[in-house]
């Protein structure tokens, strides 16, 4: 039996139905093949270990290793390997953090099929690729004024106003519930906007956050420890 010529996939998200969702319609599709999905980015580096794999479509938002990390070990571990963020996430820090990891493209769930069939080629064949809403979003920091500088400083990360507002409570060290409670959203939200915040921070505990914040002064007056 001849093997299935093509651009082979896999796909790195921690939602299953995002897996089995994209394994049916690319299945449909000639010139690409979905070969493996995994449901963490440890799970990922393993199966690229047997797997034989062109592109890997990574999320950001993952438990225990985030997208950016993934793509950093992807491209160290197996440089031949294209990475293509696709998140829902559309905040200019953590394109930039994606595309300073390693990552060939960048483009949003939000996408359509043509446009993401148009990405996956264009990063299987070496080229880098930005979806439209992307684009729009890194001009649109670009030619903002009072951006205009941080939008092209990787290492300088800006916060939503939810996650501001998240972070000053946890330098207070309120409970998520509390949290919740205090700004009238759901826990999960607020885990959610945590699991940001300590993306585009690079940091991993509450203390490493916190000291980041103070350095960076991200902490409004009267909240610092």
């Amino acid at each position: 039996m001849t093997e299935k010529k093509g651009i082979k996939l896999m796909i790195v998200d921690d939602h299953r139905l995002i897996i089995d969702g994209m394994k049916a319609i690319l299945s449909k599709i000639d010139g690409v093949e979905l070969t493996t999905g995994a449901s963490s980015g440890y799970e990922a580096l393993r199966l690229l270990d047997t797997h034989h794999v062109d592109v890997v479509l990574a999320d950001i938002n993952m438990p225990g290793m985030n997208g950016i990390e993934v793509t950093r070990r992807i491209k160290a571990d197996h440089p031949g390997v294209a990475v293509l963020a696709l998140t829902m996430h559309d905040d200019s820090s953590l394109i930039n953090q994606m595309i300073e990891a390693g990552a060939s493209g960048y483009i949003l769930k939000s996408t359509g099929i043509d446009e993401l069939l148009e990405a996956i080629e264009t990063v299987a064949s070496g080229g880098k690729f930005l979806s439209r809403d992307v684009q729009k979003i890194i001009m649109q920091r670009i030619y903002n004024a009072n951006d205009a500088i941080t939008g092209i400083q990787p290492n300088v990360i800006r916060l939503t106003s939810r996650e501001s507002e998240i972070l000053q409570l946890i330098a207070k060290e309120y409970s998520n519930g509390q949290i919740a409670e205090k700004l009238f959203i759901s826990e999960r939200t607020v885990e959610t906007h945590r699991k940001n915040i300590f993306i585009k921070t690079g940091t991993k505990t509450v203390v490493g956050l916190i000291k980041y914040a103070i350095e960076n002064d991200l902490l409004r007056e009267g909240q610092r420890w």
